[in-house]
C-alpha cells in the first residue's frame, strides 16, 4: 500500500527524501524522471543542480542552457549560426537550479560540448579561417562567448549559488582570467556561497608555458574574490603558488583564519621556509592538512609542526624519493599519526628509508583509509602485509604497484617473487569489504589462484590489475569473480615492459576492448572498464575528500 502511495505521488514529503537518496546515481535518476510529474520535478533539480561534473558525455545541456539568453550576448551569438543546437522550448527554468560551479570543469564542458555536438559550426569555421585571417582564433573567441552568455544566463537568473570550487588549469588561464573579471563584476553571484574552494595546482605530471601576463592577472583576480567573500574553505596550493597564497592566508583582511578548515600542499619544497609554524598556529578552524610529495619532510620542516600548541591533523601523507625523509619523521607521526588517513611510498631511495617508514606508519597510525604503495624489494614485502593487516579494519582503497621499481632498474627475478609471495598472502589479510584493489603484478596463474580463492567472501567493489608479462588469467577470473559476483567494476590490463619501454600487446591490452567479454561480465552484473580510466590517482582522490 505505501509503495503504491508512493509511486501515485500521495506522499510527496517521502518521496522526496527517497529521491535524495540517488542524487548522485544520474541514471537512477533519469529513470525517476519517467515515473510521473511529481517525481520529475523532484529529480530535475538534482541532476541540474551541478551538471558540469556529470560525466555522461552528453553535453546539450549547454545548449539547454542557452536557451536563456537574450539581449547583445544572443545577437553575438547568432552570428555563428547554432539556432539548430538550442531548443525551441523547456519546461524548467534550468539555471535557477544549479548550487555548485567548478570554474575548471565548466570550461572542458564548454570545449567538449564544442567538440561533440557544434558539428555544422565547426564547418563554418573552417570555412572562415580559409577564408578571412582574422579569424584565426574564432574558435578561441567563440568558446570565451559561450563561457560569457553562460555566467550572465546565471547571473540575470540571480541563482543561489552554494559552492564555487575555482580550480586552476594552466591550459585554460585566458579562459579562467575572462570568467573571474565577469564574477568580480557582479559580486552578487557569489554572494550566498557557503563554500569557497581554490585549486592553484597544475595537473600533476605535466609542464606548461606559462603566459605570465595572465596568470599574474588570475592570481590578482583570486585573491579579490577571497578577500572580498572571506570563506574560503578549502585550498590546494603547489610549490609555483605557495609564498603568494601563504601571505594571502596569513593576511587579516582573508579571514581564512576562521574558516579554511582543508589545505592540501602539493610538492612544495620546505628549503628555507621558517613561518610554517606560524601559518598553521594562526588557523583557527583547519580540520585537515594534506602533503603530497613535498620535500623535505626533515627535522627542520617537523619541527615546526610539533611546536605548534594545537593538533596537527594531518589527514594525508605521501612520501617519494625527493621527500628526503629522516629519523625525525617519527616525532611527526608521534603528534600527527592518529589523524593519518591517507598514506603512500613512492619508490624511496633507500631500503632503511622505505622499512623507517613502514614500521613508523604501523607503530602510529591505525585509521589510514587509502593505501598506496610502489615499492618491492622482498626486504620490505613482510613489512607492507604487516601494514595492511594492522589498519584492515579502516581500510578501504588499496594499490600495490611493483612494476614501477622494474622499469627504474629492478631485477625481474625479484619481481616474480614479490609478486608471486603476495599473491600468497594479501587475500588472507584483507578486510571483508574494499572499495577499490589496484594490483600490478607479473601473474603467475598458480598463485593468482590462490589469491582468488582467499577472496571469495571479500566483497571488492573496483578491482583493477595490471598484469606484467604474466601468465593468461582471464578463465580463473571468470571462474572466481564472475560466477561469485563479488566485484562491482572489474578493469584488466596486459603489458609488457622492454629494453627501459612500455609497449603493449594491442591484440588484447585491455580488456574493456573485448566486447564479447564484456558482455559476458555485463550478464553477470559486472561492469567492464577502461584500466587507464579507472585509476585513482592520489592528486585526484585527496582533492575529492572533505
Amino acid at each position: 500500500m505505501t509503495c503504491s502511495k508512493i509511486f501515485s505521488g500521495e506522499l510527496p514529503e517521502l518521496t522526496n527524501e527517497i529521491i535524495k537518496y540517488f542524487q548522485n546515481d544520474f541514471s537512477t535518476l533519469h529513470s525517476c524522471i519517467l515515473v510521473n510529474r511529481l517525481w520529475c520535478r523532484l529529480a530535475i533539480p538534482l541532476l541540474w543542480k551541478n551538471p558540469f561534473s556529470i560525466s555522461t558525455g552528453n553535453y546539450n545541456f549547454i545548449g539547454i542552457y542557452l536557451h536563456n539568453l537574450n539581449g547583445e550576448l544572443k545577437i553575438k551569438l547568432n552570428k555563428y549560426d547554432i539556432d539548430n543546437l538550442l531548443p525551441t522550448n523547456i519546461l524548467f527554468n534550468y539555471p535557477n537550479f544549479i548550487k555548485h560551479l567548478n570554474i575548471h570543469e565548466f570550461i572542458s564542458s564548454v570545449g567538449k560540448w564544442f567538440e561533440v555536438s557544434v558539428g555544422t559550426l565547426k564547418h563554418r569555421i573552417q570555412y572562415i579561417m580559409k577564408n578571412d585571417p582574422h579569424y584565426s582564433h574564432l574558435e578561441t573567441d567563440f568558446k570565451r562567448l559561450v563561457h560569457e552568455s553562460l555566467i550572465n544566463i546565471f547571473i540575470e537568473n540571480k541563482v543561489n549559488l552554494y559552492t564555487l570550487d575555482i580550480e586552476i588549469s594552466t591550459y585554460y588561464t585566458l579562459y579562467f582570467s575572462d570568467i573571474l573579471e565577469i564574477i568580480l563584476q557582479n559580486t552578487n553571484f557569489i554572494q550566498n556561497i557557503k563554500y569557497l574552494k581554490l585549486y592553484t595546482c597544475r595537473t600533476p605530471g605535466f609542464f606548461y608555458l606559462d603566459n605570465i601576463n595572465e596568470d599574474k592577472l588570475t592570481k590578482y583576480r583570486i585573491s579579490q574574490i577571497i578577500n572580498l567573500h572571506q570563506n574560503l574553505k578549502k585550498i590546494v596550493i603547489d610549490t609555483n603558488d605557495f609564498l603568494l597564497y601563504k601571505s594571502l592566508l596569513l593576511s587579516k583582511d582573508s579571514n581564512c583564519s576562521n574558516t579554511l578548515n582543508t589545505i592540501i600542499l602539493y610538492s612544495i619544497n620546505f628549503k628555507g621556509i621558517i613561518n610554517l609554524y606560524e601559518l598553521f598556529e594562526q588557523l583557527n578552524v583547519l580540520e585537515s592538512v594534506h602533503i603530497i610529495y613535498c620535500y623535505p619532510i626533515n627535522i627542520e620542516f617537523i619541527q615546526q609542526i610539533i611546536n605548534l600548541s594545537k593538533p596537527f591533523k594531518l589527514k594525508s601523507l605521501f612520501i617519494n624519493k625527493s621527500s628526503q625523509i629522516d629519523e625525525s619523521l617519527e616525532l611527526l607521526l608521534q603528534k600527527s599519526g592518529v589523524y593519518l588517513e591517507n598514506f603512500g611510498s613512492y619508490l624511496l631511495d633507500d631500503i632503511s628509508s622505505k622499512q623507517q617508514s613502514l614500521e613508523l606508519i604501523i607503530k602510529y597510525c591505525r585509521n589510514i583509509k587509502f593505501l598506496d604503495l610502489n615499492e618491492y624489494e622482498s626486504h620490505i614485502i613482510y613489512s607492507i602485509l604487516n601494514l595492511i593487516d594492522n589498519i584492515k579494519q579502516n581500510l578501504s582503497y588499496l594499490s600495490i604497484n611493483i612494476y614501477q621499481s622494474l622499469i627504474l632498474g629492478g631485477n625481474n627475478d625479484e619481481c616474480i617473487k614479490c609478486s608471486s609471495f603476495i599473491l600468497q598472502n594479501l587475500g588472507q589479510i584483507l578486510p571483508s569489504k574494499l572499495e577499490y584493489l589496484s594490483l600490478t603484478l607479473q601473474v603467475k596463474v598458480n598463485n593468482f589462484e590462490l589469491f582468488l580463492k582467499s577472496i571469495q567472501n571479500i566483497f571488492i567493489k573496483k578491482l583493477l590489475i595490471n598484469n606484467k608479462d604474466g601468465d593468461d588469467i582471464l578463465p580463473y577470473i571468470k571462474q572466481y569473480i564472475m560466477k561469485k559476483e563479488r566485484v562491482n567494476y572489474l578493469a584488466i590490463k596486459i603489458s609488457s615492459y622492454r629494453n627501459g619501454f612500455y609497449y603493449y600487446n594491442f591484440n588484447n591490452k585491455d580488456l574493456s576492448y573485448l566486447k564479447d567479454e564484456v558482455e559476458e561480465f555485463r550478464l553477470s552484473n559486472i561492469k567492464v572498464q577502461n584500466y587507464n580510466d579507472s585509476i585513482i590517482e592520489v592528486y585526484d582522490y585527496i582533492k575529492e575528500t572533505d
